[in-house]
């Protein structure tokens, strides 16, 4: 589904990205885990369109994107829940959802997946009207998923989405990271909990200092001595 081959990414004299390649398979769970400055977010970020890549080239469905402003990467399928949450902070969690759809005309529809989004994240619903900077972290995490999912992406990628969470609402919104997969979505995951991401991943990535140091299937990669001493705390 998605390709990326020699990827070179800088910011100004900051090499960011080295000869960067990787790929992801439709229906798959693809976590890259790493330091931080390891080039994790980058990835994301020049899959989206909002970082120029240098040299390299990302292909989604076959189709060349390098280059690709990010409104028609959503457009083409492909919609990103940012580090952060970035949720609109002076907009109601019905308005935060709606801005998920911009790129949609079938208000019927729309309508309907906005209805799906509050069956997945019941919270979201009871707190509809309320000013999307007046939830809680973990909320604001929900509604930063399921504005993205207002695009109806093939393809989700989510940064760091356990960030700043406790630890019970970590295995929650994991588990609807799941469930979101399980209903079709392919998903490309970057968090600092690489046990958390290693354990619901199929494959992974390890980078260190922008470049892809260590690839494979993620149970085989979480019993890897070098990858639990450096990034599992053990």
């Amino acid at each position: 589904m998605l390709s990326v081959e020699k990827l070179f990414v800088s910011y100004k004299a900051i090499k960011a990205l080295q000869d960067v390649s990787f790929n992801v398979e439709q229906g798959e769970i693809v976590a890259l885990i790493g330091a931080n400055g390891a080039g994790k977010t980058t990835i994301l970020n020049t899959v989206s369109g909002i970082v120029p890549a240098i040299s390299g080239k990302i292909a989604f469905k076959g189709e060349d994107i390098t280059g690709i402003q990010p409104h028609e990467i959503v457009k083409r399928g492909i919609s990103q829940v940012p580090e952060g949450r970035r949720v609109f902070a002076n907009m109601s969690v019905l308005e935060n959802l709606e801005m998920g759809a911009y790129i949609r005309n079938d208000k019927k529809a729309v309508a309907e997946e906005i209805d799906e989004v509050f069956q997945r994240f019941p919270r979201l619903f009871e707190r509809k009207k309320q000013l999307a900077k007046t939830l809680s972290g973990g909320e604001q995490q929900m509604l930063a998923m399921g504005r993205a999912l207002m695009s109806r992406p093939a393809l989700l990628l989510l940064d760091e989405p356990s960030m700043g969470l406790a630890p019970m609402l970590v295995q929650q919104i994991f588990d609807i990271i799941q469930e979101i997969n399980a209903s079709g979505t392919t998903i490309m995951l970057v968090e600092q909990n690489a046990n958390m991401a290693l354990s619901i991943a199929n494959r992974a990535y390890v980078l260190e200092t922008g470049e892809v140091v260590l690839s494979g299937d993620a149970k085989e990669l979480a019993a890897n001595p070098e990858v639990r001493k450096a990034y599992l705390g053990e």
